[in-house]
């Protein structure tokens, strides 16, 4: 196991499966630990999220769950894949430091084969992209911070 607790070779071993059976994610979960493993086209990607810490001890980052309850917080109106851009290879829809307008394409989520342009919600800044491009998300689930 790592410094972080997660059991690198387990990653591996499950991207290796991925491949071998060409499948696009494997999701596990026990009780101390949720990991899904994920791939895109020739890219493997881990997620995991970490066992609650003790209530004594301070939180060392804002947790993305933090970024759902943020007054600025775009959440997804759908299930589907996100992309940051409009097809791969092209600029980003935005980038963070940009300055939005209400209604501007903001990203792209793919549900059931159709692309559905995602609109700012209001004019600001955009101060942090909570999704990365050709990722899964849930309907709810926090893509970006407009302030």
């Amino acid at each position: 196991m790592s410094k972080t607790g997660v059991d690198q070779e387990l990653i591996r071993q499950l991207a290796a499966l991925l491949k071998e059976t060409e499948l696009s994610e494997i999701e596990i979960e026990t009780d101390n630990l949720k990991l899904r493993v994920s791939r895109q086209v020739n890219q493997v990607a881990a997620h995991f999220t970490a066992p609650a810490a003790p209530a004594s001890a301070a939180p060392a980052a804002p947790a993305p769950a933090d970024a759902a309850s943020h007054p600025g917080a775009v959440a997804s109106p759908m299930v589907g894949t996100a992309y940051l851009a409009a097809e791969p290879g092209a600029t980003p829809f935005i980038s963070i430091g940009a300055t939005v307008k209400e209604g501007q394409t903001v990203l792209i989520i793919e549900a059931m084969k159709t692309m559905n342009h995602i609109p700012a919600p209001r004019a600001g800044k955009v101060t942090a992209i909570l999704v990365e491009d050709g990722q899964p998300v849930e309907f709810g689930e926090p893509l970006l911070v407009i302030e």
